[in-house]
């Protein structure tokens, strides 16, 4: 059984975190703020205060309720800023405090509590009274002849898998380890042609084209933002360089240590988009 409990459990408390967490000896941290946000400059100071501050006041806490194991939900592109150095992201917003969230909660739980990180990719399901975050991509698409895409792809996973891995995790991890979970590999171009065929749109071209275009675009983006007083947690010129690239991850790495099992990646984006369009119809 389950007990759910809704609040803001940064306007707590410490005092009340530590009621909360009395007699508990595992948690799971899966807050806080994506790339997708746009905040004002600097973008580091935000994710700075959204992501690392709070993670580190929540490890020292469960810390002092007498937690054992902590897993910390973080993201693929601390994975990417390790593996691909010639691409500065240690320097962009995000990535740079996706990294100094890991450490600060590690150093939290030394010696007294094993601190896991899963890095995370693309993540597809659903949740009853939810619409998928997926749906950001459908304007790209919808009604469109040609859709324009870059020449990378990216590490996918399931819902399923992200619970299977964060239990193998509590059970397996180690402390101070960083899992960069996956299952499959799919180019941006197949992903694409998926939720066109599923809007209908079998005739739509998925063209993909010179990342210099794309670079451009997006820095005259980044300059846009930039006079409006926001910045990108990582500027969109790098962004076509990573998409660009193939973000992949091999689930050997991770799947035989933290025991998740592979799934229908194909049949969960179907699954997850057909709910992303069904939703925005009906708010039409």
């Amino acid at each position: 059984e389950v007990a759910c409990e809704l609040g803001d459990i940064n306007e707590m408390s410490d005092e009340q975190v530590l009621q909360l967490l009395e007699g508990k000896d595992m948690f799971i941290y899966a807050a806080g703020a994506d790339e997708r946000v746009v905040p004002e400059i600097p973008a580091a100071k935000f994710f700075y205060e959204s992501n690392v501050l709070p993670t580190q006041r929540l490890a020292r806490l469960a810390r002092r309720a007498g937690v054992k194991k902590f897993v910390l939900y973080g993201s693929y592109f601390a994975h990417f800023a390790e593996k691909w150095p010639e691409l500065n992201l240690r320097k962009q917003a995000y990535p740079r405090t996706r990294l100094l969230q890991e450490e600060v909660a590690i150093l939290e739980g030394e010696g007294e509590m094993d601190v896991m990180t899963i890095r995370l990719p693309y993540i597809f399901g659903t949740m009853p009274g939810r619409t998928p975050l997926w749906s950001m991509f459908l304007p790209e698409i919808e009604g469109k002849d040609v859709v324009p895409v870059l020449a990378g792809g990216t590490a996918m996973v399931t819902v399923k898998q992200v619970a299977e891995a964060t239990l193998g995790a509590l059970q397996y991890g180690k402390h101070g380890e960083k899992y960069a979970i996956s299952d499959t590999n799919m180019k941006h171009e197949e992903f694409f042609r998926m939720i066109a065929d599923l809007l209908g749109q079998k005739g739509t071209e998925i063209k993909i084209v010179p990342v210099d275009t794309m670079r451009q675009a997006y820095a005259a983006h980044d300059q846009q933002m930039a006079e409006a007083g926001r910045e990108h947690g990582i500027h969109l010129a790098i962004t076509a360089d990573i998409k660009n690239r193939d973000a992949y991850i091999d689930p050997e790495d991770t799947m035989p240590i933290l025991k998740y099992n592979k799934d229908d990646i194909r049949a969960s984006i179907k699954e997850t988009i057909e709910i992303c369009i069904r939703d925005t119809q009906k708010q039409r």
